[in-house]
């Protein structure tokens, strides 16, 4: 940031006083322009035994595999964000929504947060930023195409906890260095 969306002067990057880190300030009108992560929501869509994938249209990872996730909005609950991008991205009528997993990505400065969910039915179809969607069992999933570690750490939690019935929620961390991953439950 360069110029404070307030009042239009020339942001300082500091520490506020009582603060302890550094963040925009503007001099001339005091205004602190505070940044925060940014919360994707998402869903590991269910039909027996087989999940819905969506292949992206758009970048990061164009043409690779996602579950249906992307940024909550303002104003809107974590459940109600992730039925409203199953819906954009693959057509789909999500119900039973129950937490899964919420993923840190400080390095990112982003929050994942995932539900499990039933389809309601078979009616789905690509929406603007998917190539197409499917059903995938375990041994169909493209893991070489899937886009990102945290649909890939998502997907061996499901499968994993799949086998043995048991869903408990969790929260992990995804630190920046590969295949690393730090898992609280």
């Amino acid at each position: 940031m360069n110029f404070c969306s307030h009042c239009g002067s020339r942001l300082a990057y500091r520490t506020p006083p009582g603060d302890d880190r550094d963040r925009f300030l503007c001099a001339a009108c005091g205004v602190i322009h505070y940044q925060n992560p940014r919360v994707v929501v998402g869903c590991i869509p269910e039909q027996g035994e087989r999940i819905l994938l969506c292949r992206r249209a758009i970048d990061p990872c164009y043409g690779k595999w996602t579950l249906p996730a992307g940024y909550l909005e303002n104003g809107e609950t974590v459940a109600a964000g992730a039925e409203r991008e199953t819906c954009e991205e693959a057509g789909a009528r999500i119900e039973a929504l129950v937490p899964y997993l919420m993923f840190n990505i400080c390095h990112i400065n982003q929050i994942y947060f995932m539900f499990r969910a039933q389809l309601m039915d078979a009616d789905f179809q690509p929406g603007k930023e998917s190539l197409e969607v499917g059903l995938f069992t375990e041994a169909e999933v493209p893991w070489e195409l899937i886009a990102f570690r945290v649909i890939s750490e998502t997907l061996r939690a499901y499968f994993r906890d799949r086998s043995t019935g048991v869903f408990p929620f969790a929260v992990a961390d995804i630190l920046p260095a590969p295949d690393h991953v730090r898992r609280m439950r």
